[in-house]
């Protein structure tokens, strides 16, 4: 069975040497986690507070920042790279992520 939740953040990159994103530009991402696994004692697989309350931890430290001072190069595949691995160790469960930048442009990562 899988869950998710959707969080979204604000941020500012550019990526350099790139002819058209090379100039500082902002964009709002949706971030989706889903988790899989069986459901245990109460009828859960996990709680989605707690799946949001991780989640809004990590991404707390991408939003509104400029994503070049965290990532050399900010593409949408370096971010969903860098929060997955954020997000390891804090989810027992298999879970993938991904990351939207705008609308209809998205990167995915996990192990689902």
């Amino acid at each position: 069975m899988r869950l998710g939740v959707i969080e979204y953040i604000d941020a500012a990159h550019y990526l350099p040497g790139h002819e058209t994103c090379g100039q500082t530009h902002g964009h709002t991402y949706k971030v989706e986690l889903i988790v899989e696994g069986e459901k245990k004692g109460a009828g859960m697989v996990m709680d989605f507070y707690d799946m949001k309350s991780i989640l809004r931890k990590v991404l707390g430290k991408y939003d509104h920042r400029l994503l070049n001072e965290i990532i050399e190069y900010p593409s949408v595949e370096n971010i969903c790279e860098a929060v997955y691995s954020d997000l390891q160790g804090d989810i027992a469960l298999p879970f993938m992520i991904r990351i939207w930048e705008g609308r209809g442009k998205w990167c995915e990562l996990g192990d689902l």
